[in-house]
């Protein structure tokens, strides 16, 4: 498509995303929900206005960068000490059993074992966004199944690393040894941890107390623009994912004293950004083939709100809370997230899904923010 067609098309999808986000406001849905289905009505498997998926590649591979960071921000390495118990034992459960009861059904629909658990993984997460909103909103996010409800979204913040490890790693070796690539990818995972980790000690936070020391607005966001974008090119440099050194810069970010300054400062182009992703998720979603065969979706949508709900709920309750804690507990929890959407287009991108095969998927996550209102 020539670049000044791509241009208009892009303009479009921004004009209808304005009336849908409006639209989805008053209504009290999230935007993330509005984008999607601009993307999907608009996209080549809906009225045709917007352009093919791979013209928009880039602005989403930033979007995905930029979303990645975001969470990244919101992980506190402090907070996940504090709680590390909770942690550990109640959100390790979660994201265990959740990806593979979930990797199973997925298995049953006809996909590899490989495929199945990284699937498994990817609606195993729930939406830190949702969550957050909703406890805050019903003034809970103090109460118990409100604070056990955060702890597990903190460890799902850390089980995203080694999925994002995953991905293109089965999409370089499909069909061969993974063994070996794995071990190798990991170990240049925990590298690129500790790099970041160093100089975020050791370089980042001076740096930025320079920035800050001289008062413009607009040198302290290029920075923050620069360190995101530094930090996904040094992991895309030692063969992972752009997505892993975005998270991992905000983790790291996270600990200083300029973490909601550098989200604040970042939200006007991460917002934007964040949009054109959520859009380009959508593109790829086949309204009428999923209407056509409508039974891997529902099968997908009752097994992640009612699979992962319960399987919050038989935890919540092993660790001495009463049922109606745990009941609260897997409801807020029982929706997919964010996440999911980032590592399906990371999955698209390197072979390891195809498309037909994302649509359940994708349906299934949007379904279940759609459900988590009224949970």
């Amino acid at each position: 498509m020539a670049h000044s067609s791509v241009f208009y098309a892009v303009l479009l999808l921004l004009g209808l995303s304005v009336l849908a986000v409006s639209a989805a406001r008053r209504i009290h849905l999230p935007p993330i929900l509005a984008y999607l289905l601009v993307g999907a009505l608009a996209g080549p498997h809906g009225v045709g206005l917007a352009p093919p998926p791979q013209d928009l590649h880039l602005l989403a591979e930033v979007g995905v960068v930029f979303l990645l960071f975001s969470i990244g921000l919101e992980f506190s390495l402090t907070q996940f000490l504090a709680m590390r118990g909770t942690l550990l034992g109640l959100g390790g459960a979660q994201v265990i059993l959740s990806t593979g009861l979930l990797g199973l059904v997925v298995h049953a629909l006809g996909m590899s074992w490989s495929l199945s658990w990284v699937i498994g993984g990817m609606l195993a997460m729930s939406s830190t966004a949702i969550v957050i909103k909703q406890l805050t909103e019903q003034l809970e996010l103090h109460s118990r199944h409100g604070h056990l409800a955060v702890a597990i979204l903190l460890f799902q913040d850390l089980a995203v690393v080694p999925l994002l490890v995953v991905i293109p790693i089965l999409g370089a070796e499909s069909g061969g040894e993974l063994a070996q690539p794995l071990i190798v990818a990991l170990l240049k995972g925990v590298l690129a941890m500790g790099l970041l980790l160093v100089v975020g000690r050791r370089v980042l936070r001076p740096a930025f107390h320079l920035v800050a020391a001289q008062g413009s607005i607009e040198l302290f966001t290029l920075t923050a623009l620069f360190v995101a974008l530094a930090a996904a090119a040094l992991t895309q440099v030692l063969g992972l994912s752009l997505a892993l050194g975005a998270f991992l810069a905000g983790m790291v970010l996270a600990e200083t004293e300029f973490r909601h300054q550098v989200d604040s400062e970042i939200r006007p182009f991460k917002d934007v950004l964040l949009g054109i992703f959520f859009i380009y998720v959508g593109l790829h979603l086949d309204l009428p083939a999923l209407w056509h065969d409508p039974w891997p979706t529902l099968v997908l949508l009752l097994a992640l709100v009612l699979g992962k709900a319960a399987v919050v709920l038989v935890l919540v309750r092993l660790h001495g809370y009463n049922t109606g804690v745990a009941l609260r507990t897997g409801l807020v929890l029982a929706q997919g997230g964010e996440f999911g959407f980032a590592a399906l287009a990371l999955a698209l991108s390197h072979g390891v899904i195809s498309p037909e095969q994302a649509q359940p998927v994708l349906a299934a996550i949007v379904s279940s923010m759609f459900l988590a209102p009224v949970l």
